[in-house]
C-alpha cells in the first residue's frame, strides 16, 4: 500500500479517494438507472453516497429524486417495488417485482457492466493518447534467492511468462502473479544481455502462500526490476548522522560492509537497512588508500517501518550498463480501433486474473492479506494523484473493474446475490419467499461486515507495518 506520510499526502489521498469513489459509484448506479428506465421500470431515487442528503432535487415526468449524500462509500437506485410499499394501480406494471426475470437480471447486471465498460473507456483513452511504461528488464538479483537459483540474471529481459508473451513491466508482474497462484511454479523465458534466450523456472515451494501478497512477491522471489546502478561513492554526509560521527567524508568510496563486498549503492542499502543498532566496519577507499571505518548503524522509523540508516547519499552517476534510459521505456500507443481492442483485452485479462485471485483466496491458496479496504485504496489513489494523469486514470480503471466484479459476487445484498434470487425464481417458477429473502439479507450483511472488517484490519496492518 502507498501509505500517506504527512498531512498534505493524507489530504490528497482523501480527496483522490472521494473523487474516485464518487465517479465509480455514479457510473455503477447510472447503469442500473439507465437500463431500468429503458426497460420500463420506474425509478424513485438516484442517490450517490449515504446519509442525510447534502443536495437533492426532484425532476422529470416520473418525479425522480436525485440525491448527493455525505458518506462516499456507495450509492443506490431505488426502484418502484410492491414488496417495499403501496403502489398505485396505474403504476403497477412499472414495478420491479412485476417485470419478467430477464428484465430484472438485466437491471441488476447493468451496474457491474457499466463499471467494466467504463474501464474499457479509460484504457481506450490511455492507449489512444499513449501510455509510457517500463519494459520488463530484471535489476538486482539477490544471491541464494529463488530467482538466483532459477538462473535469473541482471539485465535479463522477460519476454514470456507461462507461455504468454509480455512486453511491459506491468504485464510481467501480473503474469508472474498469475503463474504463482496456479501451482507455485513460475515459468519464464528471458533474453540475456548477450541476446541469448533461456527458459527458467522459479520453484517457490512452501513459500508460495506468503509470496501471493503483492508487497512481498518480488522481494520474496529475490529480484527487482532494472534501475541504473549507482556507485557507492558518498556525495552527501548528513550532519550529526552515524556517518558524520564515524568520520566518513564526501568522495569516500565504500567497497565493503562488515566484510561483504559492495558493488553499488543499492547493494550497500540492502546491507544497511536490516542492520539497525549494529556496530559494523566499512571498507572505504579514500585518496588511493583503503581504510577500515567502524560505524554504528542507527535505527530509524520510516513510514512505520524500522530500518537501518547511516546518513549518506550517493553521487548521481550510474555505473556503465548495456541498458540506456531509452531502452528501459516503451510507449503503448495505438490508433483508435486498435486502442479499443487493446482496452477490451486489458479489461478482460485484469478481470480474469482478479476472479482467479478471489477464487484462490476462498480456497486458501492466496493470502487473505490481499483483501484491501478504503485506507489502502485511498493511499493508492493519493499516490496516483501525485503522479501524472496516466497513473491516476489507470488506477481508476483498475478499481472500476474491482467494483464491478465484487458486486457480481453471490452475496445476497450485492447485485450478484440478487441475480441468484431471480434465477432461482426462474427455476422454481415462483418468487423466492419473503422469509428466504430476509434470512439471505441477514447473511449478506454479516458477510459484508466480515469482509469489511478483514479489509480494515489488513489496511491498518499495512499502515503500521508497511
Amino acid at each position: 500500500m502507498m501509505s500517506p506520510d504527512g498531512p498534505l499526502e493524507i489530504l490528497i489521498a482523501a480527496l483522490a479517494f472521494a473523487v474516485a469513489i464518487g465517479i465509480l459509484v455514479t457510473v455503477h448506479e447510472f447503469g442500473h438507472f439507465w437500463v431500468a428506465r429503458r426497460l420500463g421500470v420506474r425509478v424513485l431515487r438516484f442517490s450517490i453516497g449515504f446519509g442525510k442528503p447534502l443536495w437533492q432535487r426532484v425532476a422529470g415526468p416520473d418525479r425522480v429524486e436525485y440525491v448527493i449524500a455525505p458518506i462516499p462509500l456507495g450509492g443506490y437506485v431505488k426502484l418502484l417495488d410492491e414488496r417495499e410499499g403501496n403502489v398505485a394501480p396505474g403504476d403497477a406494471h412499472r414495478a420491479f417485482n412485476r417485470q419478467p426475470v430477464w428484465k430484472r437480471v438485466a437491471v441488476l447486471l447493468a451496474g457491474p457492466a457499466f463499471n467494466l465498460i467504463f474501464a474499457v473507456g479509460i484504457y481506450w483513452v490511455l492507449f489512444s493518447a499513449g501510455v509510457p511504461t517500463a519494459r520488463p528488464i530484471v535489476g538486482e538479483v539477490v544471491p541464494d534467492s529463488i530467482a538466483a537459483h532459477a538462473g535469473l540474471k541482471y539485465e535479463d529481459v522477460i519476454i514470456d511468462v507461462a507461455g504468454k508473451p509480455v512486453d511491459t513491466l506491468e504485464a510481467a508482474v501480473l503474469g508472474v502473479l498469475g503463474d504463482l497462484i496456479d501451482d507455485g511454479v513460475i515459468d519464464l523465458r528471458v533474453r540475456g544481455a548477450d541476446g541469448v534466450e533461456r527458459n527458467l523456472q522459479m520453484q517457490t515451494g512452501e513459500q508460495r502462500h506468503a509470496l501471493t501478497q503483492a508487497e512481498t512477491m518480488l522481494p520474496g522471489l529475490g529480484f527487482d526490476f532494472w534501475r541504473p546502478r549507482v556507485p557507492a561513492t558518498i556525495a552527501i554526509v548528513v550532519a550529526d548522522s552515524a556517518a558524520a560521527q564515524a568520520g566518513l567524508k564526501v568522495g569516500d568510496h565504500i567497497v565493503a560492509f562488515d566484510g561483504h563486498p559492495v558493488g553499488n549503492f543499492t547493494e550497500l542499502q540492502r546491507l544497511i537497512e536490516p542492520a539497525g543498532n549494529r556496530s559494523v566496519t566499512l571498507a572505504v577507499q579514500r585518496n588511493g588508500t583503503t581504510l577500515q571505518v567502524p560505524i554504528t548503524v542507527r535505527e530509524e522509523e520510516v513510514g512505520g517501518k524500522k530500518i537501518g540508516r547511516i546518513g549518506i547519499a550517493p553521487v548521481n552517476t550510474p555505473l556503465p550498463s548495456s541498458i540506456g534510459a531509452k531502452d528501459m521505456m516503451t510507449l503503448q500507443k495505438y490508433g483508435l480501433g486498435a486502442a479499443l481492442g487493446h482496452a477490451a483485452q486489458k479489461t478482460w485479462d485484469t478481470s480474469v486474473l482478479s476472479l482467479r485471485i478471489m477464487g484462490r483466496i476462498v480456497t486458501g491458496d492466496v493470502s487473505v492479506k490481499n483483501i484491501s479496504g478504503p485506507i489502502s485504496i485511498a493511499g493508492s489513489m493519493g499516490f496516483a494523484a501525485r503522479q501524472d494523469w496516466h497513473v491516476f486514470f489507470g488506477m481508476l480503471a483498475l478499481i472500476s473493474i474491482s467494483l464491478g466484479l465484487i458486486n457480481l459476487m453471490p452475496i445476497p445484498i450485492l447485485d450478484g446475490g440478487q441475480i441468484v434470487y431471480q434465477l432461482a425464481e426462474l427455476v422454481k417458477g415462483r418468487p423466492v419467499s419473503e422469509r428466504t429473502l430476509l434470512i439471505g439479507q441477514q447473511i449478506g450483511v454479516a458477510m459484508v461486515v466480515l469482509l469489511m472488517g478483514l479489509a480494515f484490519y489488513n489496511d491498518i496492518a499495512r499502515f503500521l507495518h508497511p
